[in-house]
């Protein structure tokens, strides 16, 4: 790969190549296609970027196999986890690479990539060497006629090639959730990055080179979906297991291609998430919080608040308070500390996140701040921006409080009792997270337990503990990943009875 796109380019940037990495090396489309790669900061085309083939990922998976049965699989667990703490120390090394092609792909404020994205990223190796190091295991003693005895144990074996599909809102740290651990168990990848954000993941050969991690252990097409380099990877008979993280409607297309062959999936998905907001809680702070969860990003986060339901004796209030914060927020250079909201990610995205600002309404809603594009610059007028924008006065039922619109926006809606904001939350074919702000804990117990997701923050948001479950209910996932979780996923469970 050559050198990364500038953090902020500008239209005379040079244009970068991106491209494919098989079995240690990179290499370009067979076929020779390729697509660009254009900044969501001022429309400048910064890569092109090789589009892999049918024979490309038939290559990728080949090599996959060919290490999962070689030098991979000749390495003791210590060396591996060792190779990994190397992969970690050396993206740490390099985090400025890594984090200029975040930037670029992405728009996001690098003070928010700085604090988030790479270091987590990189931490991700070294907890899933960890956990793979330290899982502890049962045995069990069995009684026998002959009165010897046997012994029944279980041993991990990986689950073999992975393909990780990933999204482009957190490319890099969700791209090295699945790898992370896919490796620790023993496994071998092969990566399908966003179109959008293709270049942490070519770089990550670069340091899987450098560490020594045999060729073919990691691997990256690139490519769309249908029709592309995701369409072959997910229904290649050559990968074990897919991982997923994106839409709804793309991981149910993944599950009928798993289908075939009876594969595991893992699928993060789509998210309609609600916020309780108690009149008892810590205002500042709940105001603080909802304004993260709402608008961080611009609003690109899985588990980011779109539904905001307040309790009636402080529903004006808050309404006019988090209206204060949102119009306070600056747009602008990715590079600027001042900047708190970037671009959303592509031109094509921000008019489906439009598509919904005129639906509000259209559907009748009350604009509290935002609902357009704002006005930016020369030099940035051809990025994908957008307003923050807040809305109230709509029904359950509207488009914009039933579907998920992954922009920075949120409806906010007044209730009369706890039960009826469970039932409010919960009535959604969404599952993937949640916010209470109370300071009762009685409530803050019965409520999180009562509501639907596969997550709840009480009086936080994004506080993650990576030893924890994650994963979503209802249409937003099927299973869990996170310390020894993960590996019931990349990991087949061999039971072995040794006779006495």
């Amino acid at each position: 790969m050559q050198r990364i796109a500038k953090t902020n380019p500008s239209s005379d940037s040079p244009v970068r190549n991106v491209l494919n990495f098989v079995d240690g090396a990179f290499v370009p489309a067979m076929g020779g296609r390729a697509f660009d790669k254009r900044s969501p900061v001022n429309g400048a085309l910064i890569a092109r970027v090789a589009e892999a083939g049918r024979d490309d990922v038939d290559a990728a998976v080949g090599a996959a196999r060919a290490a999962l049965r070689g030098p991979w699989a000749d390495l003791a667990l210590q060396q591996r986890c060792d190779l990994l703490y190397g992969v970690a120390d050396e993206i740490n090394r390099r985090f400025d690479d890594f984090l200029e092609a975040e930037v670029a792909d992405t728009g996001k404020p690098v003070s928010l990539a700085r604090q988030i994205d790479i270091p987590r990223g990189a931490a991700n190796f070294k907890i899933f060497a960890d956990v793979v190091k330290n899982v502890p295991g049962e045995v069990f003693e069995t009684p026998t006629p002959d009165g010897a005895g046997a012994l029944n144990f279980a041993v991990r074996a990986p689950v073999g090639v992975v393909a990780a599909i990933c999204p482009w809102n957190l490319p890099l740290l969700l791209m090295t959730w699945k790898v992370g651990p896919a490796l620790a168990c023993g496994n071998t990848v092969v990566v399908k990055p966003s179109e959008e954000t293709p270049q942490t993941a070519t770089l990550l050969g670069e340091v899987m080179n450098a560490v020594g991690v045999p060729g073919g252990v990691y691997n990256v097409v690139h490519g769309f979906g249908p029709g592309s380099a995701g369409e072959y990877l997910t229904t290649h008979p050559g990968v074990d297991a897919i991982t997923f993280t994106g839409e709804t409607r793309t991981g149910a297309a993944i599950m009928k291609a798993a289908a075939d062959g009876a594969r595991p999936v893992s699928l993060e998905m789509g998210g309609k998430n609600p916020a309780l907001v108690f009149a008892d809680c810590d205002f500042d702070a709940a105001i603080e919080g909802t304004m993260r969860s709402c608008f961080a990003n611009c609003g690109q986060v899985c588990l980011g608040t779109e539904r905001v339901y307040v309790e009636r004796p402080i529903f004006e209030r808050f309404v006019a308070a988090l209206k204060e914060k949102a119009e306070a927020m600056r747009l602008g250079s990715p590079a600027d500390p001042g900047t708190g909201m970037g671009p959303l990610i592509s031109q094509e995205h921000r008019d489906k996140v439009l598509s919904y600002y005129r639906k509000a309404v259209e559907e009748g809603a009350t604009v509290v701040t935002g609902g357009g594009i704002p006005e930016m610059p020369e030099d940035l007028a051809g990025g994908s921006w957008i307003q923050p924008t807040i809305w109230t006065g709509l029904s359950d039922e509207a488009a914009v409080t039933t579907e998920e619109i992954f922009g920075p926006c949120c409806h906010i809606a007044p209730f009369d009792s706890e039960a009826e904001a469970i039932d409010r939350a919960n009535a959604t074919k969404y599952g993937l997270a949640a916010s209470v702000w109370t300071t009762n804990l009685a409530r803050a117990h019965r409520v999180s337990a009562r509501l639907e997701t596969g997550i709840v923050w009480v009086n936080s948001w994004f506080l993650r503990d990576l030893r924890t479950p994650f994963g979503g209910a209802k249409q937003s996932g099927i299973g869990r990943e996170g310390g020894v979780y993960s590996l019931e996923f990349y990991t087949e469970l061999k039971n072995v009875c040794i006779k006495l």
